[in-house]
């Protein structure tokens, strides 16, 4: 009996045995899955997971069974897929909201189960496009090692120089939101400073950097060289506080804010949904709001009023009724209105292709001002690949494509420029950065964000500190139904509206003629980083070569 029971125990435990192997083989997979959802979460008040978050995407570096066996990630493009999975967590977590609410999709004239379809595209197509910054990182990081290996602190360097190099090229590209620098905005004030150096890739190299220390501590990587014999663990804490220490520098630098360039600013949260405003009644609506809400800040001492994107739900100069509304009652006033609308692009003749505008209305009757939104959102405001994708989804796709501004753009008013964004442009930094460069002496933004929840609205806002910090700025943020919002030079919120309230405010804010080092260069970090680290691995290969030869 004694053998018989012995017997029939070795099939369970080596059922448990096999179990335990496949729980430790998912060990990787849970921690990279971990790793990217605790990186999504960053951006809402949660900034401190960010500086070790990254930790499992980097130990796949460290973990060469990854790269070559494993049940899970099988072949040797395991760890490349590991990187995926981290991308995938990360940024289905941080745009989660885009399924939440359907609403944008809507008010375009889709059926419901057409919007949920394409609002279900839209977030598994941005989340892998950002799943593929990952891997493309970690292809890179492959192939270099591959061809000359760097450890310890020179994989590092590599690593955070590849990941610059990466994320800059992605925000050139027409879907950009969830940069690792947004992780930190608008909460860590101290470390955005950081921004005015080279962008926001400045916090970006950083957070890379501190992450890759910490794993070099974790999994004990040998440093050969004059760090040895300090722990990586010690030199990651270091280099945190010594970037949030250059932070608190930038960040306690006095603000003078000089009386002549004072300029008191209105602003109008109208807070009617866009589907009503497509409506007579809707439409009708929005004049009241908008023209009510002028006379009242006008009263209350306003030199200039601001209106969010697409207050007017109409085309300028098509419909002469709001035309002239508007225009009567600036002239009345003798105070500037900037509108958000439509208009065509030959706005004299009411000719050309439509674009998402802003129109500076003058005293004069005039307008003096424009600026047109130059990236537009896919799907959204433009069909991407218009003839294939009408082809395959014919009316789901019932709208027609704005037609996009031009990247020289000057908004100009009655006090001089301003650097100007729409909407989605506001996580897009070269915009900004080159209208400064060309005199913008204020941020203004104006964005809708209708249907979108808290969370999404204060990611919007994020960016927009962000902005106001590497510029050096005065920033004013004016939406349809919030979060509206002051921003000083230093990322200070002054005032942020709730979402869903119809409200006016009525700041002071300062022109600015100053320069960081970010305006005046751009990111000069990112080719300095690769030059460093290209230059190490060069050196150690034709080092590596001579030992051989000898």
């Amino acid at each position: 009996m004694r053998a018989h029971s012995k017997t029939a125990a070795q099939p369970l435990n080596n059922r448990l045995g096999e179990s335990s192997t496949r729980l430790k083989r998912l060990r990787p997979v849970a921690g990279l899955l971990l790793g990217g959802v605790l990186m999504g979460l960053a951006p809402v008040n949660a900034w401190p997971l960010a500086w070790i978050a990254l930790i499992p995407l980097w130990g796949l570096l460290h973990r060469p069974q990854l790269s070559t066996r494993s049940a899970i990630l099988p072949g040797r493009g395991s760890a490349i897929a590991g990187a995926a999975i981290w991308g995938i967590a990360y940024h289905g977590t941080a745009l989660s909201w885009i399924v939440w609410w359907l609403k944008p999709l809507l008010w375009m004239g889709l059926p419901w189960i057409g919007g949920v379809a394409i609002a279900f595209f839209a977030w598994a197509f941005i989340t892998l496009w950002g799943a593929a910054i990952g891997a493309t990182w970690m292809a890179l990081m492959l192939a270099v090692n591959r061809w000359q290996p760097v450890t310890g602190w020179r994989q590092v360097l590599l690593g955070t120089a590849l990941w610059c190099a990466v994320e800059c090229v992605w925000s050139k590209c027409l879907l950009y939101w969830s940069s690792l620098s947004y992780t930190q905005s608008p909460y860590n004030l101290v470390g955005l400073q950081l921004a005015q150096l080279a962008g926001p890739i400045t916090i970006t190299a950083g957070i890379v950097a501190v992450n890759g220390l910490l794993a070099e501590a974790i999994w004990k990587s040998e440093w050969k060289t004059f760090l040895r014999p300090a722990n990586a663990f010690l030199w990651s804490v270091i280099l945190f506080f010594s970037l949030h220490l250059v932070g608190f520098g930038l960040y306690v630098r006095p603000l003078v804010n000089a009386p002549e360039q004072a300029l008191t600013v209105g602003l109008i949260q109208g807070n009617i949904p866009t589907n009503e405003k497509l409506t007579a009644g809707g439409l009708q609506e929005s004049r009241q709001v908008y023209l009510d809400g002028y006379e009242s800040l006008v009263n209350q001492g306003a030199e200039l009023v601001i209106t969010p994107e697409g207050s007017i739900s109409q085309t300028w100069n098509s419909f002469t009724q709001d035309r002239d509304l508007f225009m009567r009652a600036v002239v009345k006033n003798g105070v500037p209105l900037l509108l958000g609308t439509f208009a065509h692009v030959d706005i004299e003749k009411n000719q050309g292709p439509l674009t998402q505008s802003l129109l500076m209305l003058s005293p004069e009757e005039k307008v003096v001002g424009r600026y047109n939104k130059i990236k537009l959102v896919p799907l959204g405001e433009y069909i991407p690949f218009e003839k294939a994708m009408r082809a395959i989804m014919g009316p789901l796709l019932p709208w027609a494509s704005l037609a996009p501004g031009g990247f020289s753009q000057q908004l100009t008013t009655p006090f001089g420029p301003v650097a100007a964004g729409i909407c989605y442009e506001s996580a897009f930094t070269s915009i900004f950065r080159q209208q400064v460069n060309r005199g913008g002496e204020l941020i203004f933004t104006a964005s809708n964000n209708d249907p979108y929840p808290a969370r999404q609205m204060m990611q919007h806002h994020a960016q927009d500190v962000m902005r106001a910090i590497e510029n050096d700025r005065w920033e004013v943020r004016v939406t349809n139904t919030g979060i509206s919002g002051v921003v000083d030079p230093r990322g200070r919120s002054l005032w942020i509206s709730e979402a869903g309230d119809r409200v006016t405010h009525q700041p002071t804010v300062y022109r600015r003629n100053s320069r960081t080092p970010y305006v005046c260069a751009g990111d000069w970090l990112t080719p300095l980083l690769l030059l460093s680290a290209l230059t190490e691995c060069l050196f150690r290969r034709i080092a590596h070569s001579k030992e051989q030869m000898l």
